[in-house]
């Protein structure tokens, strides 16, 4: 039985088995859809006709089960759903691959996706933001197989096999017109670029670049397909060194569409870029397709580009000019107007006026007159004789066209020639190299011609290739794993490409009729069908046309027209108007055509064409446009069979170019033309499925029987698969992996499953039987339960009935008691009452008798007491009431006074303490006066009326009657004075209340106030600060990077003045140019005014000009060699000649010039941002003081506040203005101090030497003496050549101390020029001890330590700091802030130095140990997803054998920079610093790692994750170093591990995922969720309604973060260092060891 009979055997017996489950999916055929889902409704049988289906719409239907449909295929699980890998699906088929395609493009918006060795890219129509410099840092290193889908994947996975396997890689791009070739192809170059250029800096990377936006210009066009689709193909080789470093690049062109110059079907645009939109219009050339614009495209810019483009590439802008003439003149040609004459139209003529003739002659520097003649006329050599014969008008227009076409190929080829001179290495030769194919797609058209016919032939080729490449790769694999294989079946289109190049193929036939006199379409046609017709199984003569054929070609079946195909084929020209173009006055056009000429008649043939000469022209047999094509592509089929190919497969979406819109159609059948369809059939015909035994252990151990240890997996495999799957055809056992035939991992899955559902129904069953029996045992427990109750209930109601029983009888008798005691009671009351009243009416009797007499005696005596006390009482109640009267007239004064007084708030705020006494005091005195009067008066009043009762008791009536209308009145008089008292005492009280009301209202609006104004001040005091410290921490930000981008600068100048020493060394003391060989630093800009100078770029920009800014400003334009410098010295008034000189070593010099000059200016601008800081922080301690003091009144605490404001502001202003001085001054200054190197009158730097002070009359006592001529030695043996061993035992800051003492002792022998040299040696020698040691943790801690101690030494002892110290220090003499000021950027310099080592040793080990190293163990276990295992043969990086990282690898990392640091005894926050910035790297690389990677993105992972990230919590709490911010740089990545472990379900766990993860931003949380695969049946998938619920809620969030998805891993965080004085110590308590050689210093 053959391969393929055994393999569709077995592919209907696993569908056979599959498709009799109820409910499987399954894929029909659509017309709309191409294939759509249903589900089976009923389980199949062998034998039925007809399968019953539910759609995913809900509709039922019934496929027909017939011979030449079969069975529909399956579908894939649900947890394969979005996979990035087609070949990792277990049914390999059309529709599978389909939707995969669609569910990753639609709902996951990811447009790359692997297909085994094919990298798959969709179009988006849209910009995404996944080409960054940080997703270049995320894919570099890594494994194809571990990141997620992307072009720098593949990009990755070439240069790598390239730098270790040291052999030549290839990635053919290709795909349709529009389908994103030359976009992958851009980013591919980019890649290589950023990654190849990193070691060098070099300006080869750039060139690279800048070539895509000039053939870009050139050679693409706007179609109906695509804006920007390119009409050739390109192949360019970017060569490699030693080093991974682009050193060179090579292109190749292949059969550029001239067509498009002279004619354009409607909605599509000329071929090339260079005209506005205005200027199109007036062009017959650029007028046709009747659309000059393209939305989104901004024609100014993209000029601007390509010209940029071109001088970076070296071609001058007169050179520039000249291109643009030469096109301009091509659209003038199209406009010359060639009129008919003659009978019948047989002559044509040109008017001598014409405009178009003028400027087309113009611009290129010929004859008008003569091109006008020869445009109209041909020359024929007959019998010997020269004839010229006019032509008709369409033979005269066809001739202008075709030199109109010949005229743009020469110039398309003299570029192409341009950029690879420029691109082509002069250093060394390549040691390999990477190409990158950007070729056209398989294209059919309504109409197809003799362009499609090529590009589709080139296809035919590529797909042999690449279907040979991947079976080639299938056979590697089992060869390697030993499996016993036979040979597997695969279309092979041979036959198709011998149709078109083989003997008497389409090609020669073709040739043949061109070398025909009269050779024609029609002849050719009849020449295809006899030929071919009945011998060729890929050829068809169509049934309506005689002048059409047809080719199956492997993609599609194609109908190409005969007609047009041997003008293009022979694509001529005549050679009068060549002639003429050689003759021309313009060199560069001279020069174009005068290659032509070069090698005689063999030479004349042109790119993509031929020249027709007068003389013998039937005799030469030239090399036809298809010949050439072959030739050409025979030659690029040998370069890809030599390298290792990387394929990428585009694919359009739609025809609309709308983003994001996916067409079935479409899509089915560019994957049917671009053999992703053929892959998967490779693989599906051998073993598509593969799994390691370690992997198929732990997925399908259920299915296995016993334990098995570790070295008894592969037996017990083999033993398993015996059993479970009868036919040992279906699998194969290799050295380390198993292999599966089609299907055979869904049989296992079934089984897997099936076992997996009978333990659970073991397990279920012993469940519920242990509930059952808990059930039971429940209830007995509650019957007994009751009944026990409902006994006692029982037995307790008759106790109670009997107590009921007894406790009547018991109230029976007290109740008879009690009655007849009532009545008892009763009876005995009645008696004693009767007896009670009796005796109590005789005792009355006899009192009132008593009574009667004594008052009889009261009487006479009260009248008499009355008549006296009225006399007396008269006389008083006058006087009471004359008193009354004029104390009320005084009270009323007084409580006006009073009132008016109340109402003043200050006289209230002075009085309000004895106010309330005296309201209570006055109303007192009132209530007594008004109280006292009326009882005196009341009193007196029946005094006397008793004793006028007493002495005349027989006064008549009316006497008594006046008496009493007497005593009324002064009742009512009385009484009326009273009530006035009274409601003169509650006004009092009412306006004592409001007075006192109002004094609590003022009392609280005066605290208010006062405490508004504190706050006032507390917040403005606080917001200044705030400001003055994020404006200092980005000030010290920028300095920082700047003088990182300083050191960088400074190594690559030693870097290139090592080079440039090397290549002269075999060459003699030759110069090199200097626009090559050195460029001008920029002028270190300090701050961002500095940014917008027009001085010197810096090289980085330079690098990145056509990558990162396209449309770079003027003030930012590459330098020439010669421009930029001559305006620069007429500017400062250098003499020309003078700068003349300036080459080779002259340039160095002027380097190192502008080195001093940019540390003059910083050193500048740092002394007046010191003098700004230090007067800030007197403003803060004035702040400080006025906080801790009590809050001053309202009108002081805004006089301080406005008075600060104003002295803030003052400084601020002042910085301003130094900063704009500092700006104006720097441009003379430092090109001063450039220009001063080149010039005589360098020897005459000492006329500005400074005056030297007085010497001091310090003691020296305890300080080191260095000679001047033992300077070189002290650095020497202290610094530069100390072994590490003897510098590790040294004592803490033992260089310093003694560099130190040296230099006060030279300060305060008066010497300063002994003391700066001396600083300057030493920073110099400490400089070259960092970069000696550029890889020792612990030396590099060292010399960062002595730096800072050297520092603080000298501010310590400096004249402003010492002057208020005690009496031991002794204050430096002279000003060392230069020095201190270089050792600030020297510790600075080291300590950024400390961090690149230990990230250089992190980085590799960060995503291992965080990411995918298993500190849990057994966490995955049986988790493990369905995976195919089909990673490239030595595409892991690591060594085979080697242990994978952990996390104990990175907290050793950490330990040891922590412990370099912690043996220096550096402080404390310097070393939270330095953990934060590499926790920082941590978190960064590895979030962005799990990012870009969707096997990381599960549950257990994110547990691992979490755990990993807890162990370096802890670690940072164990040594105290959490406070520094290292925690929270981690919390990112903490709660991306929380994020895996959340609920995914309901709107609430949405809800909180939002607020749980406030730190990453919307599209990392989305992208989480989207890459989330679960590992295992149990988990459930993320559905796209809950991503778009929280994408709701993130859009409501609006936090204000920056849209991003990866973080910035190399965001460098400013570093302080505090300042700690160390105490004095002199010479006698320095322990200096003899090793270090330094006893020739002398004690002072």
């Amino acid at each position: 039985m053959s391969m393929s009979v055994l393999c569709c055997a077995v592919c209907c017996y696993v569908l056979e088995y599959a498709c009799g489950w109820q409910g499987a999916c399954v894929w029909v055929p659509d017309p709309e859809s191409v294939w759509v889902s249903a589900r089976l409704l009923r389980d199949f049988s062998q034998g039925d006709q007809q399968l019953q289906l539910q759609l995913g719409d809900g509709r039922e239907v019934s496929y027909p089960v017939t011979a030449t449909t079969g069975l529909p295929p399956l579908g894939n699980p649900d947890i394969l759903e979005g996979e990035n890998d087609l070949t990792a699906l277990t049914f390999l088929h059309e529709p599978a691959v389909l939707h995969n395609l669609r569910v990753r493009f639609l709902d996951y918006s990811s447009i790359y996706t692997y297909c085994g060795i094919v990298l798959v890219a969709i179009n988006p129509y849209e910009q995404l933001p996944i080409y960054g410099e940080e997703v270049i840092d995320a894919y570099s290193g890594q494994d194809m197989a571990d990141m997620e889908p992307h072009i720098f994947s593949v990009a990755e996975d070439a240069y790598r096999t390239m730098t270790r396997e040291e052999k030549n890689q290839s990635i053919i791009i290709s795909g349709e017109s529009g389908s994103g070739k030359t976009v992958s192809a851009k980013f591919t170059m980019r890649y290589f670029a950023v990654v190849g250029g990193a070691a060098q800096q070099t300006s080869v990377e750039e060139r690279v670049l800048a070539s895509n936006p000039i053939m870009e210009a050139i050679g693409n066009a706007k179609t109906t397909r695509n804006d920007n689709s390119s009409r050739f193909g390109k192949y360019i080789e970017i060569g490699f060194g030693r080093r991974g470093d682009i050193i060179g690049a090579n292109m190749r062109t292949y059969l550029l569409e001239k067509s498009r110059v002279v004619f354009q079907v409607p909605n599509i645009s000329l071929i090339d870029n260079f005209l506005s939109t205005e200027a199109a219009e007036s062009f017959r050339y650029t007028n046709q397709g009747q659309e000059t614009q393209i939305p989104g495209t901004d024609d100014v810019v993209e000029l601007e580009r390509t010209r940029n483009a071109f001088t970076v590439l070296g071609v001058q802008s007169d050179t520039q000019m000249e291109l643009f003439r030469i096109l301009a003149a091509i659209l003038h040609l199209g406009n010359i107007n060639i009129q008919a004459s003659g009978r019948g139209g047989d002559r044509s003529y040109i008017d001598t006026d014409d405009r178009s003739l003028a400027l087309f002659a113009k611009l290129l520097g010929v004859e008008g007159a003569q091109m006008a003649h020869w445009l109209c006329h041909r020359r024929l050599a007959v019998g010997g004789e020269m004839l010229v014969k006019p032509m008709a008008g369409q033979q005269a227009m066809e001739a202008r066209d075709a030199l109109a076409k010949h005229i743009y190929g020469q110039l398309f080829s003299w570029t192409v020639q341009r950029l690879n001179a420029a691109l082509r290495t002069q250093r060394e030769k390549p040691k390999s190299f990477i190409g990158v194919l950007d070729i056209y797609g398989f294209e059919t058209f309504d109409r197809n011609s003799f362009e499609q016919f090529c590009i589709n032939y080139a296809n035919e080729k590529l797909q042999q290739q690449f279907n040979r490449h991947v079976f080639h790769l299938e056979q590697e694999e089992y060869v390697r794993e030993e499996l016993p294989w036979s040979r597997i079946e695969f279309s092979d289109n041979q036959p198709c490409i011998d149709l078109i190049e083989g003997s008497l193929g389409l090609l020669d036939l073709l040739d043949e009729e061109c070398r025909m006199p009269k050779g024609s379409e029609e002849s050719w046609a009849r020449k295809l069908y006899d030929q071919h017709s009945t011998r060729s199984a890929h050829f068809r003569k169509p049934r309506m046309s005689n002048t059409a054929f047809i080719i199956l070609h492997f993609a599609d079946t194609v109908q190409y027209e005969c007609d047009g195909f041997l003008d293009k084929n022979r694509d001529t020209v005549f050679e009068e108007p060549i002639n003429i173009m050689r003759a021309s006055q313009s060199e560069l056009v001279a020069e174009l055509f005068q290659q032509d000429s070069a090698g005689g008649a063999a030479t004349l043939s042109v790119p993509n064409g031929n020249l027709r000469s007068s003389k013998r022209a039937h005799r030469e047999h030239k090399l036809t446009v298809g010949f050439q094509f072959r030739q050409s592509l025979q030659l690029l089929m040998e370069t890809l069979n030599s390298t290792t190919p990387h394929y990428v497969r585009c694919i359009k979406p739609n025809d609309l170019k709308e983003p994001f819109v996916f067409d079935p159609k479409r899509a089915v059948q560019q994957l049917r033309a671009c053999g992703v369809l053929e892959t998967i059939r490779i693989s599906a015909a051998g073993y598509p499925s593969r799994w390691t035994y370690e992997e198929f252990f732990s997925r399908y151990r259920v299915l296995l029987r016993g334990s098995l240890s570790a070295g008894e997996i592969r037996a017990g495999c083999q033993r398993a698969l015996s059993e479970l799957i009868p036919d040992p055809e279906l699998y194969c056992f290799g050295k380390t992996k198993v292999f599966f035939r089609a299907g055979q991992v869904a049989v296992l899955e079934k089984l897997r499953a099936e076992r997996l559902h009978a333990a659970s129904v073991v397990i279920q069953s012993w469940v519920r039987g242990w509930l059952g029996r808990r059930r039971f045992l429940c209830l007995r427990w509650a019957a007994l339960t009751l009944q026990r109750y409902a006994r006692g209930g029982l037995a307790r109601r008759r106790a109670q009935m009997l107590r009921y029983t007894r406790a009547a009888l018991v109230i029976q008798k007290t109740y008879r008691m009690v009655a007849v005691r009532q009545l008892y009671c009763v009876i005995r009351e009645a008696t004693i009452t009767i007896q009670a009243y009796t005796r109590g009416l005789l005792v009355r009797k006899d009192y009132r008798k008593l009574l009667q007499k004594r008052a009889a005696v009261c009487l006479q005596a009260a009248v008499r007491g009355w008549l006296q006390r009225r006399a007396y009482g008269r006389v008083r109640a006058a006087v009471v009431l004359m008193q009354c009267c004029v104390r009320r007239r005084r009270a009323r004064r007084e409580l006006q006074k009073l009132r008016a007084e109340a109402r003043s708030v200050e006289r209230f705020r002075e009085l309000n303490k004895g106010m309330e006494v005296k309201l209570m005091q006055l109303q007192l005195r009132a209530d007594q006066q008004a109280h006292s009067a009326e009882l005196e008066q009341l009193r007196s009043s029946l005094r006397r009326m008793q004793v006028q009762l007493q002495e005349q008791p027989q006064r008549t009536r009316k006497i008594s009657e006046r008496e009493e209308e007497e005593r009324r009145r002064i009742e009512e008089k009385a009484t009326s004075d009273i009530l006035l008292l009274t409601q003169e005492v509650e006004a009092l009280k009412t306006e004592r209340d409001c007075l006192l009301k109002d004094k609590e209202e003022l009392s609280t609006r005066l605290q208010e106030q006062e405490k508004t104004q504190a706050d006032c001040v507390q917040r403005a005091v606080s917001q200044a600060g705030e400001d003055v410290q994020a404006e200092l921490e980005e000030e010290r930000r920028r300095y920082q990077g700047l003088l990182r981008e300083f050191t960088r600068l400074e190594q690559r100048y030693d870097n290139l003045r090592d080079m440039s020493l090397l290549s002269e060394r075999p060459r003699g003391h030759r110069r090199t140019d200097s626009a090559q060989s050195v460029t001008l630093e920029p002028l270190s800009p300090v701050t961002s005014s500095f940014s917008s100078s027009p001085a010197f770029p810096s090289p980085e920009e330079v690098r990145r000009v056509s990558v990162t800014s396209p449309t770079p400003t003027p003030d930012r334009r590459v330098l020439g060699p010669d421009g930029p410098l001559n305006a620069l010295m007429e500017e400062v008034g250098v003499a020309k000649d003078t700068a003349d000189k300036m080459q080779g070593e002259d340039l160095r010099h002027a380097y190192d010039a502008v080195r001093v000059a940019n540390k003059l200016l910083e050193n500048q601008l740092l002394s007046q941002r010191w003098q700004w800081e230090k007067e800030l922080a007197a403003l803060r301690q004035q702040v400080e003081g006025l906080e801790k003091g009590q809050a001053p009144p309202q009108t002081a605490n805004s006089t301080e506040l406005q008075e600060l404001q104003e002295q803030v502001e003052v400084r601020e202003l002042e910085c301003c203005r130094l900063r704009q001085q500092l700006t104006d001054l720097k441009g003379v200054a430092a090109l001063r101090r450039v220009l001063s190197f080149t010039g005589p009158t360098v020897s005459s730097s000492a006329r500005a030497a400074p005056s030297t002070p007085l010497r001091r009359g310090g003691s020296t006592a305890g300080l080191l003496e260095c000679r001047k001529r033992d300077e070189a030695k002290l650095i020497k043996n202290l610094i530069t050549d100390v072994r590490v061993d003897t510098a590790l035992s040294l004592p803490l800051g033992l260089p310093a101390r003694v560099l130190f003492l040296c230099v006060q002792q030279a300060d305060c022998s008066g010497d300063q020029t002994r003391a700066l040299s001396l600083c300057t040696a030493a920073i110099a020698g400490i400089k070259a001890a960092l970069k000696k040691h550029s890889g020792d943790l612990d030396m590099t801690a060292l010399w960062l330590k002595n730096t800072c101690l050297l520092a603080d030494l000298l501010i310590q002892h400096s004249a402003k700091q010492a002057g208020g110290a005690s009496e031991e220090l002794l204050p430096l003499a002279f000003d060392f802030s230069e020095t201190s000021r270089a050792l600030s950027d020297l510790r600075i310099q080291a300590y950024q130095q400390l961090l690149s080592i230990s990230e250089s040793r992190l980085q590799p080990i960060i995503v291992p140990a965080m990411l995918e190293s298993e500190t849990i163990p057994g966490l995955s276990g049986s988790a493990g997803k369905l995976v195919s295992s089909r990673k490239r043969a030595g595409s892991d990086p690591r060594p085979a054998g080697s242990e994978a990282p952990s996390m104990a690898a990175v907290l050793r990392e950490l330990g040891a920079l922590h412990a370099a640091l912690s043996r220096q005894e550096l402080p404390l926050a310097l070393q939270e610093q330095a953990l934060r910035q590499l926790s920082h790297l941590l978190a960064a690389t590895a979030l962005n790692s799990l990012l870009l990677r969707k096997d990381m993105c599960c549950w257990n992972r994110g547990l691992q994750i979490r755990y990993n990230v807890s162990l370096l919590e802890e670690w940072l709490r164990g040594r105290g170093l959490q406070a520094g911010g290292a925690v929270a740089t981690l919390e990112p990545l903490i709660q991306a591990a929380q994020l895996l472990q959340m609920s995914k379900k309901s709107e609430s766990d949405a809800a909180a995922m939002v607020q749980t993860c406030h730190v990453l931003s919307a599209q990392q949380i989305v992208k989480i969720l989207t890459l989330y695969s679960p590992q295992s049946d149990a988990e459930e998938r993320v559905t796209l309604n809950f991503i778009r619920i929280v994408q709701g809620l993130l859009r409501e969030r609006s936090d204000g973060q920056p849209p991003q998805l990866l973080l910035d891993a190399h965001r460098v965080f400013p570093v302080t260092f505090p300042h700690q004085p160390p105490p004095a110590q002199g010479t006698e308590l320095l322990a200096i060891p003899e090793a270090l050689k330094i006893s020739f210093l002398r004690r002072a």
